[in-house]
């Protein structure tokens, strides 16, 4: 018996590994890249795609979502989602189909500044020790890197 059953506590499970991957929303499926992943690690793909697209119906289809998985030996699993990606908050906002190849150069499409708040606030969930300010500012340099023109 371990020390934290015989304390009253739950026992440690034994580690087995983090796995990362990029999912469309709402779209897990035994197919790669969510397959092989977890079938290497002996986890049962099924629950996984289930819990998974349950929890990112509120996200469009097709959005990528983060997703770090962790593995225990017992073949079970948790696993936490991040919002979508700066870059695909942008576009989208933006309606812009493809980003400018020469960054500072050349502009591709307009973004307001409420809505580079607004993406803001969603990311500051991922990244709760940066000031609102910070990620605004950090957005906005990322707007400016993909040929977006910031206009009030």
């Amino acid at each position: 018996m371990s020390k934290g059953a015989a304390a009253g506590g739950k026992a440690e499970r034994a580690y087995a590994g983090i796995i990362k991957l990029i999912v469309p929303a709402g779209k897990a499926a035994p197919a790669p890249p969510v397959g092989p992943a977890l079938g290497q690690k002996g986890l049962n793909l099924m629950e996984f795609c289930k819990s998974f697209n349950d929890k990112t119906k509120v996200y469009f289809d097709n959005t990528p979502i983060q997703v770090q998985i962790t593995a225990f030996t017992d073949r079970t699993f948790t696993y936490k989602t991040k919002n979508p990606s700066v870059v695909h908050m942008l576009k989208t906002c933006s309606g812009v189909p493809k980003l400018t190849a020469l960054p500072g150069k050349e502009w591709v499409g307009e973004i307001s500044i409420r809505a580079i708040y607004e993406i803001a606030l969603v990311k500051q969930e991922d990244m709760p020790h940066v000031p609102i300010k910070g990620c605004v500012s950090q957005i906005m340099a990322t707007a400016n890197n993909i040929g977006l023109r910031i206009v009030r």
